[in-house]
């Protein structure tokens, strides 16, 4: 197993939410997933991270699987324009490559806000920290376990 995977696994255990991760099969895009999973693409939990153009600092932006993040309205949340982190930045910041990272389990804590638009739905699934990987989780369960804020930020 993976030292992702077993990251996002604890993170689920120490939250006290049951490990509802599973080995999709390929779910690097959120089209993949929604396949793998039997799920709409809206119910898939993609996890965007943006760098601070000026300082450096990442932040996290989790959105429907149908929905583009506008880095004009991340930016104004921010308080500072940002720019899409590269795959060297978001290793070295969260621990998980692009196509599976997870918004749970990171290396290094950044703020988060989360897309309104995943909690029309009862369920939701994430990148369990590998393109493979995935968790199923209740919406208010993912705000509440990554404290994050719901906000209007995309396109």
């Amino acid at each position: 197993m993976s030292k992702s995977l077993k990251r996002v696994r604890q993170a689920l255990r120490d939250a006290g939410l049951p490990d509802t991760t599973f080995e999709a099969g390929e779910a690097r895009t959120a089209e993949q997933a929604a396949g793998a999973c039997g799920c709409a693409l809206d119910q898939i939990v993609k996890s965007i991270i943006f760098a601070g153009q000026d300082s450096g600092a990442v932040r996290l932006f989790l959105t429907a699987g149908g929905n583009r993040v506008s880095a004009e309205k991340a930016s104004e949340l921010a308080g500072e324009a940002l720019t899409r982190a590269d795959g060297q930045l978001v290793r070295a910041t969260t621990g998980f490559a692009i196509g599976g990272v997870s918004p749970v389990g990171h290396l290094t804590p950044s703020p988060i806000w989360m897309d309104p638009r995943l909690t029309a739905f009862a369920t939701v699934w994430a990148a369990a920290g590998t393109p493979r990987h995935v968790f199923s989780i209740a919406p208010q369960a993912l705000i509440t376990l990554t404290s994050a804020t719901l906000a209007d930020f995309i396109e």
